[in-house]
């Protein structure tokens, strides 16, 4: 007998939907456990449930109805053909059994996913069925899928929340510095300015050279004090991270960055995108400096393609492939650090830099490979809505 043949089908939708907004309330993955578990029992009446969570190819038993295991045990070989398979598995008699002496015959694993990412495994056995039909495995399927959705929002809201954690520390870290700077390091460069000019007013040659330098390196100190306190200030301003139309924002920037630059021509269907992602209301500036940086650090014409791809049900990467010189693999590490540039650069220093402190505030990553264009390809990863 189908799922849609039996007689109490309505019913059995009405109340898996019913579970399924329940599921998506959840704030965290023991509420998603609790729920599913009574979901299974009441409305399949299994005798022994088990939901197994999987994080970063790590399966572990989260709770179960079944004696043979205990939270944080690993599950049975058959959770695991399960998330290696992203498909539902079931074996019948003796190979059901966890413990020889029991008296299940019949056992079924069914992969919770969103994408192609498994992040449960719902098993259950039984005592009384053998072989499970579709009128069982179609929607415990349907719930598996509900509580992989929820999962999946939870965790990105966890790492959202983690990264905003994060970002308040850096910067209180960066406004303690910044304080310091501008307040003691900066009035002391100032005096040494002041009286360096004062010095190269009253004598003549190689003192006057020398207090010539003095000035000029202290004034060049102070100034990069200013530029990292309004960077500084630039971050603390930004609004929270909300929902952005990724094709929207990224349209915009490419028009402005190829009005900007001569030598810049960008490749990038708008119609072709139809994400939606996390961002603050500096995510074109993120963009934007990424862009331009093609432009700037590369000498005559150069060509960008941008290439936003799903890289997992809750994350898109967006890709700038250029084909000017690229980025040696010693800098790609160090080109994101703040005030790095290289040695022929006539910029601040902060542009990529910028872009990092940004992106992370946002959930997200950025980093920089080879392109397959012969340039370099950065990548902005965000989190998806």
């Amino acid at each position: 007998m189908s799922f849609e043949d039996k007689q109490d089908f309505a019913r059995q939708v009405a109340d898996l939907n019913k579970y399924g907004q329940a599921l998506n309330r959840c704030d965290s993955v023991d509420e998603v456990v609790s729920l599913t578990l009574e979901a299974m029992s009441l409305l399949f009446e299994f005798s022994y449930s088990t939901f197994v969570e999987v994080r970063d190819g790590d399966l572990r038993v989260v709770h179960s109805t079944n004696p043979n295991f205990v939270p944080g045990d690993a599950p049975s070989e058959l959770a695991r053909r399960a998330t290696e398979a992203s498909e539902t598995v079931a074996e019948q008699g003796d190979l059901a059994r966890v413990d020889p002496d029991s008296a299940v015959i019949g056992a079924l694993a069914v992969p919770a996913q969103m994408g192609d990412e498994v992040t449960a495994v719902l098993v259950t056995r039984s005592r009384s069925v053998e072989a499970f039909g579709d009128e069982v495995v179609r929607p415990l399927e349907i719930l598996a899928s509900h509580a992989a959705t929820a999962i999946s929002n939870i965790r990105s809201r966890e790492r959202l929340e983690r990264a905003h954690r994060d970002l308040e520390t850096r910067k209180e870290m960066i406004e303690m510095y910044d304080r310091l700077l501008r307040h003691d390091l900066g009035n002391d460069l100032q005096i040494i300015a002041g009286f360096a000019d004062v010095v190269a007013g009253e004598v003549d040659g190689q003192p006057a050279e020398y207090a010539g330098k003095i000035q000029r390196a202290a004034e060049s100190a102070a100034d990069l004090i200013q530029r990292v306190g309004d960077l500084v200030s630039t971050l603390e301003a930004q609004d929270n991270p909300e929902p952005r139309d990724l094709a929207a924002v990224l349209g915009q920037t490419v028009r402005e960055v190829e009005q900007n630059y001569e030598s810049l021509t960008v490749e990038f269907d708008e119609s072709a995108v139809e994400y939606q992602v996390f961002g603050g209301d500096l995510l074109d500036s993120v963009f934007t400096n990424v862009m331009s940086n093609a432009a700037v650090h590369n000498e005559g014409e150069v060509h960008v393609r941008v290439l936003p791809e799903a890289t997992g049900p809750d994350e898109v990467t967006v890709r700038f492939a250029d084909d000017g010189s690229g980025v040696p693999p010693a800098l790609r590490e160090q080109i994101f650090e703040m005030g790095v540039k290289g040695r022929e650069s006539s910029g601040t220093g902060f542009g990529l830099g910028f872009v990092r402190a940004l992106t992370e505030s946002y959930g997200g990553s950025v980093g920089v490979t080879d392109s397959e264009y012969g340039g370099a390809e950065f990548r902005v990863t965000l989190e998806r809505v």
